[in-house]
């Protein structure tokens, strides 16, 4: 037991209603530690998808770089308007905490139908090369921030 729970503080932790505080505080740090360290890799990872899923189509869709992508890919122009518009979406859906968890499920399922097409057309049209690569490390990075989105609901039931 600790040295300062031995001395006069053990009065603290003496009546039922504090044996959780008295828990908590024994027990607790380490927990306390793994949801700080959940907090801190589901809010990298979902900043990181939120960038390149919403913010940079946001903000390139309409340069004719973006545009010739879309077209050698085999799709018509209006598709790459289509598809910014539900990346957005889905992107500020996954980051604002106050959406309801049914919405992000689907907004996480989206990006990830979105992600495998990409996957998909890329090794269709150009074969297996180098550009398969950004798809999947932006799935990985999809794959964890949903892991964590559950562990950190997982961890707000339990409180």
């Amino acid at each position: 037991m600790l040295n300062f729970l031995k001395r006069g503080s053990a009065f603290l932790f003496s009546s039922k209603r504090n044996q959780s505080l008295r828990k908590y505080y024994l027990f607790g740090r380490k927990e306390y530690s793994n949801m700080k360290r959940d907090n801190i890799i589901f809010w990298t990872s979902t900043i990181i998808i939120f960038l390149f899923q919403g913010v940079m189509p946001a903000l390139t869709s309409h340069t004719e770089m973006a545009k010739e992508g879309i077209r050698h890919l085999g799709y018509p122009d209006y598709f790459g308007v289509m598809l910014m518009v539900f990346k957005v979406l889905g992107a500020i859906a996954i980051i604002i905490p106050g959406v309801p968890n049914w919405v992000k499920e689907w907004a996480y399922a989206g990006q990830a139908f979105d992600i495998i097409a990409a996957f998909i057309s890329i090794w269709a049209v150009d074969g297996f090369n180098v550009n398969l690569l950004i798809p999947s490390i932006i799935m990985a990075i999809l794959i964890v921030s949903y892991i964590y989105f559950h562990k950190r609901e997982k961890s707000k039931m339990t409180i």
